[in-house]
């Protein structure tokens, strides 16, 4: 019996939405020949992770076995599959990088970006042409999602066969981009699956998926019968909604302004790359001065209210010299992630206190979603037929309802998330080791782990403020001079109706003068004491316990 086996590892994606990264490898127990799929991020939020620009996977275990690593497959060029490749390329051997001709487009730009090789990049042709690397041979298989060239992954071993989906929809008319091929699906799956590894974003949708060319009549109706300017935002990457938008805009007669860089980077992408060759013409923000308003259709990013994207721009004022006003049209064709609802709503409340009309996605006649479900799930069951099937790309909760679709359909199936390494070479899968997993944030120009104490320490400042106390000593280590406070995001004045910051300093100057040789002596004592004594006095005066820098100065 062969000591081989397969494995399969997620380090992102399985348990959440986001941050995806998913491991497969062949071989002997720990000297495995491994491939990744897709090295994703997720968006910080200030509740849990504020100041933080982007947090992605930690890619530890991986990074200690890089040598083991023959190269990486990004399945679509969405930012939580591929925002994290050029950050952490250089722990993983400059292995080669595998993608679709505009997947890859995107990958070579980040790659420049942040100081890689974009050459790194290799395109790849959908399927049958495969790419062999160590014990695997890999090709892409077409299928439609919100974005240009999303590709599924045929990943043989000689184990078995795995596909893993990737993100999809079974959309067969899909405006931009290859249409979902059911008998392709089928002509991969005829000889045997050993494992579906699939998109679970939607399993709780009961409805079949609906298409994109369902959207344009209803979004052509809606722009006609505006009569002041009109805006809508979607998801840049979303190139056929905005194609559609567009074109919807030029069907009613308007010019169309494209804002924000994402969006023009992304179409841009697919021009280059023969995703799209037929979009209406564009003016320039600068251009649009001279076109009557109500002959103007803006398309903004900013569909999930980010801050500092151009819907929110327009939402506070002037952007790139345009300006929404009472009696204009703001469309959102896109569906508010969860936990993006309060970015949302604002942009909503501010174009109201201006008089636009906001429009959004609650009727569901200007958005389709770009992920399978349930029912397109089962349907991508049926046509495949694994042995086992391995939900993906969900919270726990979707990857749960999911394993059970599957089990009801007799297929074997295991919930896993991250950190679980599962061996899938019999007929059952099963969990060969635990690894530990975790995340890794971009906080300005640097990389941290999340367990390092410095988000945390910034959400207990944010929650509780800050205080620093300062003291100096002589050389006798006796206090030179009664200590000082400085306090920020404090209340000024407590329940003594003093000034904080002199009720602290004396009962700070108290303690000194109380305190013995033995704790004046010893700097680690002498700092705890002065911290405990600061926060006690601010929390009797304000009901707070602020987080406390105690900087001792001894004169010798």
């Amino acid at each position: 019996m062969s000591s081989e086996r397969l494995i399969y590892l997620p380090l992102g994606g399985a348990g959440e939405i986001g941050m995806n990264a998913y491991v497969y490898g062949y071989g002997e127990p720990g000297r495995e020949r491994l491939i990744l799929v897709d090295l994703g991020v997720a968006f910080p939020d200030m509740d849990t992770s504020p100041g933080v620009d982007l947090i992605m996977p930690d890619i530890t275990w991986l990074a200690d076995r890089a040598d083991q690593l023959e190269g990486i497959f990004i399945t679509h060029a969405h930012e939580d599959h591929i925002g994290a490749v050029a950050h952490l390329y250089s722990r993983l051997n400059n292995v080669p990088i595998f993608a679709r001709a505009f997947t890859a487009n995107i990958a070579r730009r980040k790659m420049e970006e942040h100081g890689q090789d974009p050459e790194a990049v290799k395109i790849i042709s959908p399927w049958p042409e495969v790419t062999k690397l160590g014990p695997f041979t890999v090709g892409a298989v077409p299928i439609s999602h919100s974005i240009p060239e999303s590709g599924g992954l045929v990943i043989d071993s000689p184990a078995g066969r795995i596909v893993h989906t990737g993100d999809f929809k079974l959309d067969e008319n899909p405006i931009v981009g290859e249409a979902f091929d059911p008998d392709l699906w089928a002509s991969i799956s005829k000889d045997g699956v050993k494992a579906l590894v699939c998109d679970s974003t939607n399993v709780f949708s009961p409805h079949a998926g609906r298409s994109e060319s369902e959207l344009g009549g209803n979004i052509t109706q809606l722009i006609s019968e505006a009569t002041g300017m009109v805006a809508a935002t979607t998801f840049a990457s979303n190139v056929a909604r905005v194609k559609t938008l567009a074109e919807a805009g030029e069907r009613a007669g308007r010019s169309i302004v494209l804002l924000g860089r994402a969006m023009r980077r992304m179409i841009e992408a697919s021009i280059e790359t023969g995703v799209l060759t037929d979009f209406p013409k564009v003016l320039q923000p600068e251009e649009a001065g001279e076109i009557p308003r109500e002959n103007l259709m803006l398309i903004t990013t900013g569909s999930q209210g980010e801050r500092r994207a151009a819907s929110a721009q327009l939402a506070r004022g002037k952007y790139r010299g345009l300006e929404l006003k009472e009696g204009d049209l703001f469309l959102f064709s896109s569906k508010t992630i969860p936990g993006n609802e309060k970015g949302v709503i604002w942009i909503i409340n501010q174009f109201s206190e201006r008089g636009v009309d906001v429009v959004d996605d609650s009727s569901s006649l200007y958005h389709v979603s770009g992920h399978a479900n349930g029912p397109d799930l089962e349907r991508m069951h049926d046509i495949v037929k694994p042995t086992m099937l391995i939900p993906m790309h969900g919270e726990h909760r979707h990857l749960r309802r999911h394993s059970r679709l599957a089990e009801a359909k007799g297929m074997a199936s295991a919930i896993v998330v991250n950190g679980m390494m599962m061996d899938l070479t019999g007929d059952r899968p099963k969990v060969a080791e635990y690894i530990d997993t975790g995340r890794t944030y971009l906080d300005g120009s640097v990389k941290i782990g999340a367990m390092d104490g410095i988000v945390r320490d910034r959400i207990r400042m944010a929650l509780n403020g800050h205080v620093v106390v300062t003291a100096i000593l002589d050389e006798d280590d006796e206090p030179l001079g009664e200590p000082w406070v400085d306090i920020k995001g404090l209340a000024e004045t407590g329940q003594s109706n003093a000034a904080l910051v002199e009720v602290m300093e004396e009962d700070l100057n108290q303690f000194l003068m109380r305190a013995g040789k033995k704790t004046l002596k010893d700097d680690d004592k002498l700092e705890q004491e002065l911290k405990r004594i600061a926060r006690q006095s601010a929390n009797a005066e304000i009901g707070k316990k602020p987080e406390v820098t105690v900087v001792v100065s001894r004169m010798r």
